[in-house]
């Protein structure tokens, strides 16, 4: 299984839909389990849930270094 494959999918679905992102927020081991449909040993698991926390906190770095850019541009 390829786990950065998974940490993608996970964190597409994670982001396209704020219920889900909220479960995952309280319960990641249940969110991950259930978007991949498989139940994973819990190292392969709590990787997958550091790839996409990882993912998400980058995401919103990304975002707030482009708004603070379009700010400094003016």
């Amino acid at each position: 299984m390829d786990i950065k494959e998974q940490i993608s999918k996970v964190v597409e679905e994670v982001t396209k839909n704020p219920g889900i992102q909220g479960q995952f927020e309280k319960e990641p081991v249940k969110v991950i389990e259930k978007l991949i449909g498989v139940d994973l040993p819990d190292d392969m698991v709590m990787k997958i849930i550091d790839g996409v926390k990882a993912k998400l906190t980058m995401d919103d770095v990304s975002k707030v270094a482009g708004a603070l850019k379009g700010v400094f541009q003016k």
